[in-house]
């Protein structure tokens, strides 16, 4: 017994004409029913009332469309099943992360992954944050690791990693070290060294300015968040970055914004279509990152919120 039968059949059962289901599965009208004569003298019963005007069903083709349906949908779910596994074996990634990026549970989320699944390939690429939301909309890109200011876009399927505040850094002889706080109108009288345009930390800083009527002067911007630290550690400006971007960095003495209230946030998104090998590293960065995402990142571990 031939599956194309089955689904001749069924096509027949649901138009209740054959010319209607002939052109429904772009065969011709003496085509399937010579296939539909076939599964007959195959099962040893009549299933089509030819009778009529109509192509209605006999007793036996009542019962018989419930078993074909069964069948034909057991079939639509092996031919799932394989796909998802082949998926697994030989499928592609490509995952996003923000330039300079440097958040362990990441790369050992992938490192899980390619030991669970060597046959996948995983391709990385590097860019800053608002690139890589359109590339994960696009979906030229699986899944990203970005920054961004308050949350992470809502049309995307996104994971929050981490969520803290933006601070001002400064060396010991600067005149903000000791000081206990500075507001954003404070800091803009100074050169400010940061991030560039397209990150978390540039927007925080950016939108919360702009909400105050402020636009600080960005006299130098560098991509890592270590090269920030240097050019302020050196005197040429106030860095700012997240807290957990100087916990390494005890040259410069960090004083809270007292009024930047958007939090520069670190989110894994993706897009809502996930491949079964996106899915199955989604599971792997939920292990790797805590679950949920975010509980086990503690500042200190080479977060960038890029």
């Amino acid at each position: 017994m031939e599956l194309r039968r089955l689904k001749y059949f069924l096509a027949v059962a649901e138009e209740s004409n054959f010319t209607r289901a002939a052109e429904r599965v772009h065969v011709s009208q003496p085509g399937i029913s010579a296939q539909i004569r076939q599964l007959e003298n195959d099962l040893g019963a009549a299933l089509i009332d030819r009778s009529g005007r109509s192509a209605g069903l006999t007793a036996v083709g009542e019962v018989a469309l419930d078993h074909t349906r069964a069948v034909l949908a057991a079939v639509e779910a092996l031919r799932h099943a394989v796909d998802e596994m082949n998926g697994l074996i030989r499928g592609r990634l490509v995952v996003g992360m923000v330039t300079a990026c440097t958040v362990a549970p990441l790369f050992e989320a992938l490192s899980s992954f390619h030991v669970a699944h060597p046959g996948v390939e995983i391709s990385l690429v590097e860019d800053d944050s608002v690139k890589l939301i359109e590339y994960v909309r696009e979906g030229s890109v699986d899944l990203a690791l970005i920054g961004a200011a308050g949350r992470a876009p809502e049309d995307l399927d996104g994971q929050q990693v981490i969520s803290e505040a933006i601070v001002a850094a400064v060396p010991p002889a600067h005149p903000l070290a000791d000081a206990n706080g500075v507001t954003l109108a404070e800091l803009s009288a100074y050169p400010v060294i940061c991030l560039p345009q397209g990150t978390g930390i540039r927007a925080v800083l950016d939108q919360a300015s702009a909400a105050r009527g402020l636009a600080p002067t960005v006299a130098l911007q560098a991509s890592a968040p270590g090269a920030v630290v240097h050019l302020a550690e050196r005197g040429l400006g106030v860095a700012v970055l997240s807290e957990s971007m100087l916990a390494q960095h005890p040259q410069l003495r960090a004083v809270p914004i007292t009024d930047a209230d958007i939090a520069a946030v670190l989110a894994l998104i993706s897009a809502p279509t996930k491949s079964p090998a996106l899915r199955e590293l989604l599971v792997h960065c939920r292990k790797s990152f805590g679950d949920p995402v975010g509980e086990t990142l503690v500042p200190g571990r080479g977060v960038t919120t890029g």
